[in-house]
């Protein structure tokens, strides 16, 4: 074989070689293709990425300064099955007219998850508040979707000090009325599962109102975010067990009577998740909270209809007490 021709082959298998070894990377790791979208996502969204270790735990989370120093720090808890990426699109709505701060739960996105570890409410709301203790700077406007609209209420509750506002997005820890999901944690299953393209659609459909505010999941991204939901299938049911049968799944509302600050609750009336029939069960135990339904949103309002929810929390952020 000539040179020229050595130098052909060379180049050739090279080219293969910078194909198959990203091909084989994503094979290993089907989530490297998500991380890889969120890290695009949080540039476009000007957060920086920080990480933190708080009480020997490894905290992921992401930041942005508002346009004047002094203003008030929004923390932002995402819920079941959720990650930090859940808020962009709200952080978009909101700007820079506040200092924003969202986390990963630990056990839940890029933060550490420790083997045989409680991720209920009542472990979630004493990590909350510790992170808060971290970020300093005094009390904050707490912001909580589902799981953590119930992790933000205990944490209103039990550490006052650390929540001057509160913004609940159809929290969890309430009973509600009868639903297709309800019926199914109480029968064990875990109606968020994702198994195959099918139960993809499924959760996605339960999740979200209006198809148009799906994110995107073209494909490989649909087939690396199904295997890389099978993967956590297991850490999900058992986080299930704890926030939806134990009896611990209305602890949230049990001690919501003892939330004083100002508080908005804020449902999609299509809610397929949380009935909004919670919110007036959560109004009886705060009825000083301001509620707003959306009447184009399913249970991801903070997605649905981020624009809608940007106006009420700045609302609750700017509202002077009287």
């Amino acid at each position: 074989m000539s040179s020229g021709t050595w130098l052909l082959a060379a180049i050739a298998l090279a080219g293969i070689a910078a194909v198959l070894v990203p091909v084989l990377a994503v094979l290993r790791d089907p989530h490297r293709l998500m991380r890889a979208e969120f890290v695009r996502e949080r540039i476009a969204a000007g957060f920086g990425l920080r990480q933190a270790t708080i009480d020997g735990r490894r905290w992921c989370y992401v930041e942005r300064a508002a346009a004047t120093p002094g203003a008030p720090t929004l923390v932002m808890v995402h819920g079941y099955t959720g990650s930090k990426e859940n808020w962009y699109r709200l952080c978009a709505k909101l700007g820079r007219r506040y200092r924003l701060v969202v986390p990963d739960l630990p056990g839940w996105g890029d933060s550490q998850r420790e083997a045989g570890a409680d991720y209920g409410f009542a472990a979630q709301a004493g990590n909350i508040a510790a992170f808060l203790r971290h970020l300093g700077g005094g009390p904050v406007v707490l912001l909580g979707h589902s799981m953590g609209g119930g992790i933000a209420a205990l944490v209103a509750a039990r550490y006052p000090d650390l929540v001057a506002k509160l913004a609940l997005l159809d929290a969890a820890g309430v009973e509600f009325a009868e639903n297709a999901f309800g019926l199914e944690v109480l029968a064990g299953g875990n109606p968020f599962a994702v198994e195959d393209a099918g139960s993809l659609e499924r959760y996605l459909g339960v999740i979200f109102h209006d198809p148009g505010a799906r994110p995107p999941l073209p494909w490989p991204g649909s087939w690396a975010y199904v295997h890389w939901r099978r993967r956590e299938a297991a850490f999900e049911q058992s986080v299930l067990e704890r926030i939806g049968r134990s009896d611990e799944r209305f602890l949230p509302w049990q001690e919501a009577g003892r939330i004083r600050q100002p508080t908005l609750l804020l449902w999609g009336v299509h809610d397929r998740v949380i009935d909004p029939s919670a919110m007036a069960l959560y109004a009886q135990r705060i009825p000083h909270a301001r509620t707003c339904l959306l009447q184009h949103s399913g249970h991801m309002t903070l997605m649905e209809e981020a624009g809608a929810v940007a106006d009420a929390v700045v609302a609750l952020v700017e509202e002077k007490r009287t």
